[in-house]
């Protein structure tokens, strides 16, 4: 941290749209655009790495037991926020803005957007005022909660699904 709390930060990599650096107090990568967005433009398209039946941490979720890393590689180094700018959209396979990113801004999505039930929860510091404390995955969510995010088109059957069992 520096004099006036905020992180100090390293350049890890640099790509077209986005570096990637490091928090220099824990070690922690981010990924920073290096341009303007606009709610709804399309970030970056990407594509399926590797696809299995099994999650990790760096997996994104698109379908009952099957999940992918991203290509470019460059995109898993985008954080977790209750407060999301972007949006992995894994039926068009593109990343993109829900709100309007000024350059420099770090680029943030909502891990239940595309996990269902996440193999590791953790406690999320991101600072929101609606920060939900313990992400655990969509499953875990109220409907309230669902409310106020997007999902991908994987999760939102799996929450339509829950909600059908609910009722009956």
């Amino acid at each position: 941290m520096n004099a006036t709390g905020m992180p100090v930060w390293r350049l890890v990599s640099q790509h077209d749209i986005a570096e990637i650096r490091q928090q220099i107090g824990n070690g922690q990568n981010a990924f920073f655009t290096l341009r303007d967005w606009q709610a709804g433009d399309v970030i970056a398209d990407f594509s399926a790495g590797t696809i299995s039946a099994e999650p990790t941490y760096l997996t994104v979720q698109v379908d009952e037991g099957k999940h992918i890393t991203l290509t470019p590689e460059f995109l898993q180094y985008i954080n977790h926020s209750c407060d999301p700018n972007v949006f992995f959209d894994t039926t068009l396979m593109q990343l993109v803005a829900l709100k309007d990113i000024k350059a420099g801004t770090e680029c943030c999505f909502f891990y239940p957007s595309s996990e269902w039930s996440m193999t590791q929860s953790f406690h999320c510091y991101c600072g929101s005022p609606a920060c939900l404390g313990e992400i655990k995955g969509a499953a875990s969510l109220t409907n309230e909660q669902v409310s106020q995010y997007r999902f991908t088109d994987f999760i939102q059957s799996c929450l339509a699904k829950k909600a059908a069992k609910k009722v009956a």
